[in-house]
């Protein structure tokens, strides 16, 4: 399929640390659509990711998502029926947990500064994190499965790092280099 297909307003899921973040930089730039990562909006700034409170997450999701143009990136399954109404395409990322946890760690002691990362955040190994992705995420690849098998969307399948690998050839994409993050209030104007 090709990129164009997927319309402008994009959904990339998948477990944690599988590249969704560097993946829809990556599509931005390239359609020229905004990049959300809802990480970012998810927790506050200058925190060591604490979780905003529901509601201001929920307006910030909901006002990123009114916007016309956009590929977003993060899974937050609560609100997948307001952001599925809304997009046109969906990509699933579904590395191995082994590649997730390998991704996290090296991500947390080398890449200070990442796509998606948290404005003023700093990463650090956590064993909530280890967590998530060792017993939880393998649980939510399977629901993911099933969200992307149901939708009635174009999408996109990548099941392993390779497949993303040769998906960023096959678009012509390139790898962003690190940014600034995203600030809540370029959603709400």
């Amino acid at each position: 399929m090709h990129l164009s297909e997927l319309g402008d307003r994009i959904c990339v899921l998948g477990p944690s640390n599988s590249g969704k973040s560097t993946l829809a930089e990556a599509i931005a730039r390239k359609r020229g659509l905004s990049a959300v990562h809802l990480d970012q909006l998810h927790h506050l700034p200058h925190t060591n990711w604490k979780p905003r409170p529901p509601a201001d997450f929920v307006a910030l999701h909901d006002a990123a998502i009114a916007n016309d143009r956009w590929v977003i990136d993060g899974n937050y399954s609560k609100l997948f029926p307001q952001r599925f109404q809304r997009a046109t395409g969906l990509i699933l990322l579904d590395i191995s947990t082994a590649a997730s946890l390998f991704r996290y760690v090296r991500r947390t002691i080398f890449h200070h500064g990442r796509v998606g990362g948290l404005q003023g955040g700093i990463d650090s190994i956590k064993w909530t994190m280890l967590h998530h992705i060792a017993i939880v995420t393998p649980g939510n690849r399977r629901r993911y499965a099933e969200v992307y098998r149901q939708l009635q969307l174009p999408r996109v399948f990548l099941p392993s790092i390779r497949a993303i690998d040769a998906c960023y050839q096959e678009w012509e994409l390139e790898r962003p280099r690190l940014r600034q993050p995203v600030r809540e209030s370029q959603f709400l104007q």
